[in-house]
């Protein structure tokens, strides 16, 4: 049932009026800490704060913890090795009158760390300053947490009752490649005919996401000072070779990748990064000596359609190959360690009825077509694929997500939150 050409503008008016309010609760969620650092996190006051506004409208949420929940740990997309006390998953489904569509509102409450990196404010301020709203985790993700607990409150302070189930959920443990959460939802039953998950996509539908997986290297040579005695051979002769090596590789995936994805038009469909390089302690504290070891974190993206197995035979084969060709480099073969779960590419038609009433539902609110494409990261909607159940990640836009001075920018989910009232009210319907 769609929105009324009545009701639509009381829903804008809404959300205008009450901007405020909406900034407030995502200020709050950033004032609390949620940060994740695994094994551990610390979401619980996040969560129960959540709880306690949900409460307060007159829903009932559940907080329940991850490995609690039947068949979780024995789920082939369950990673283990994380600890879930104090980190409860928040559940609250709005029961419908019936004869509507349901939906699950989904996000992730917790956050990188706040990182070695200087912050010109507190991490944890909520700081707004003309369009930003500043904080870690204000664009991944609580402007999407809040956007979708200020839709709940819209639709209680409207007096409108929908005719569909609709679900607010937040998980923990996304980041890191966590998907625990995420899956742990899935398990429990806060399951519907569609999800959205109110991932920062700078308001564009992206109903497909790139996978990723992600390597630590080892190189490993005699270390010390050197001497006539020493080989000259280093660490840093293997790692000089690796790195004037990896525009091969990059060259090798773009070449190999599936071609008919929803990231055919980008420059690079699947990038491959390096993010760290480690030798040893710095500092004046510490001996001048050529290191013995250094560890490369490589991290590389893929696209929907490619599986764990060929992606880690083609990057251990081409990895094996160059040190193949230089066996005067590599005296020890280079170690491999996968420290965080595959993540794989996943994608829903454009054809799919919740795309479709997405865009409409920004059209009629914001009077614009928003771009339909895929997300250019990883993140967990690919298990409500593998669940069968058709979802986007659709929200607002900002900026230093995982770096320092991480923003939200106040228009832009302002502009969500009117998008996704009116598109809940249409995909539900709306007595």
């Amino acid at each position: 049932m769609s929105a009324s050409a009545n009701r639509i503008p009381q829903l804008l008016e809404y959300v205008d009026r009450n901007s405020s309010r909406l900034l407030e609760l995502i200020q709050d969620l950033v004032q609390t800490p949620s940060e994740n650092s695994p094994p551990l996190g610390r979401e619980l006051a996040c969560q129960e704060k959540l709880a306690r506004y949900l409460t307060e409208m007159g829903w009932s949420p559940e907080l329940y913890r991850l490995d609690e929940v039947p068949g979780l740990r024995e789920h082939p997309c369950f990673w283990p090795g994380r600890d879930y006390r104090n980190r409860p998953n928040l559940g609250c489904r709005v029961k419908g009158s019936g004869g509507g569509r349901s939906l699950v509102l989904s996000g992730h409450i917790d956050t990188v760390p706040r990182g070695s990196q200087a912050w010109s404010d507190d991490p944890f301020s909520g700081r707004r300053e003309g369009n930003r709203l500043y904080g870690r985790g204000s664009n991944d993700m609580k402007g999407g947490i809040g956007t979708n607990l200020f839709v709940l409150q819209a639709l209680q302070d409207l007096g409108i009752r929908l005719r569909g189930d609709l679900i607010f959920e937040s998980v923990v443990d996304e980041e890191f490649g966590g998907v625990n959460g995420t899956l742990a939802g899935r398990l429990r039953g806060y399951n519907a005919d569609a999800a959205l998950l109110s991932e920062p996509t700078f308001l564009r539908i992206c109903g497909a996401q790139r996978g990723g997986r992600t390597a630590h290297i080892t190189l490993q040579s005699p270390g010390g000072i050197l001497s006539e005695e020493k080989s000259p051979v280093g660490i840093t002769d293997q790692l000089r070779w690796l790195l004037n090596r990896l525009p091969e590789f990059s060259e090798l995936r773009r070449r190999t990748c599936p071609r008919e994805t929803d990231f055919a038009g980008s420059p690079d469909p699947v990038p491959a990064l390096v993010t760290k390089i480690y030798t040893g302690p710095w500092g004046m504290q510490e001996p001048i000596t050529v290191p013995e070891t250094c560890q490369i974190e490589f991290y590389w993206q893929t696209v929907p359609g490619e599986t764990q197995e060929e992606i880690e035979r083609q990057f251990l084969g081409w990895l094996a190959g160059i040190a193949g060709q230089a066996p005067e480099l590599f005296p020890r073969t280079p170690q491999v360690h996968f420290p965080l779960r595959w993540m794989p590419g996943s994608a829903i038609s454009r054809d799919e009825p919740l795309i479709r009433e997405l865009q409409a539902s920004v059209q009629l609110a914001e009077n614009r077509s928003p771009e339909i494409t895929g997300l250019e990261g990883p993140c967990d909607m690919f298990v409500f694929h593998q669940f069968g159940i058709p979802a986007v990640c659709w929200g607002a836009r900002g900026g230093n997500t995982h770096a320092a001075d991480e923003y939200l920018e106040v228009d832009s989910v302002i502009a969500a939150a009117r998008s996704l009232l009116v598109f809940v009210c249409r995909w539900c319907g709306a007595e």
